[in-house]
């Protein structure tokens, strides 16, 4: 949730006139810009501009540096300018959540391992999702006092964290969301596969055999199923 939080705060500070026209006037100079030049690109008042330049860096979406524009040294030479140029954070909101960036990581390391050692794609996508998911479940917080209520309400926990709207139903968690819905739309048995990998290594991680994870593909929710013991 956090994660979702940061992103949507990323996205809705583009939405104000100002703050926009200034980060697209950044990010297209192949330079960092001083505050003047922006504000002169942008059409605005230097005032405005420093505001609204520096919202953008509070939210992550743009850096900045200290240089003498002049090029001179030592005494005289004045105060170094403060610089903007566009951040390396990538900001993207999907909803449902989608997370296309994690299947392409998992889909690039198979089809790179695939190469280098001369093994079915299939076999080595499948091994790139399991490595995948042990480092998800790793990843988790240790959860104090033990489980969150069951195995399950943990594992749904977990699962909700990563995009996939588990819900508890007895001795079964259904996810109501595919993170990799318009892949697994296109390309079904490979990512359905690759999902079932991932959440497996992921329970395995997390500590949870007695959590069955299966496919049961059906319209309007993810392939996996899990089954276990009620709370």
């Amino acid at each position: 949730m956090s994660d979702f939080v940061s992103q949507v705060t990323g996205v809705s500070a583009l939405a104000e006139p100002a703050r926009r026209a200034l980060y697209l006037y950044v990010a297209a100079q192949s330079e960092p810009v001083s505050r003047d030049q922006a504000a002169a690109g942008a059409g605005l008042p230097r005032h405005t501009a420093k505001f609204h330049l520096d919202k953008l860096v509070v939210d992550g979406l743009l850096d900045t540096e200290f240089r003498r524009l002049s090029g001179r040294r030592g005494p005289g030479a004045g105060r170094p300018t403060k610089l903007y140029r566009r951040s390396d954070r990538e900001v993207a909101v999907t909803l449902p959540p989608r997370h296309y960036d994690l299947a392409g990581r998992i889909l690039a390391c198979g089809v790179a391992d695939a190469a280098r050692e001369g093994v079915p794609v299939l076999d080595a996508v499948q091994r790139a999702a399991t490595a995948a998911g042990r480092r998800l479940g790793a990843a988790q917080d240790p959860r104090d006092g033990g489980f969150a209520v069951s195995p399950l309400d943990d594992v749904a926990a977990v699962l909700a964290a990563h995009g996939y709207e588990p819900r508890v139903e007895g001795a079964t968690v259904v996810l109501a969301n595919c993170p990799f819905h318009a892949l697994a739309r296109d390309h079904t048995a490979l990512v359905c596969g690759m999902n079932l990998h991932l959440i497996t290594a992921m329970l395995d991680q997390l500590g949870h055999p007695e959590v069955r994870v299966t496919l049961d593909p059906a319209p309007g929710r993810c392939c996996v199923r899990l089954t276990g013991e009620p709370a």
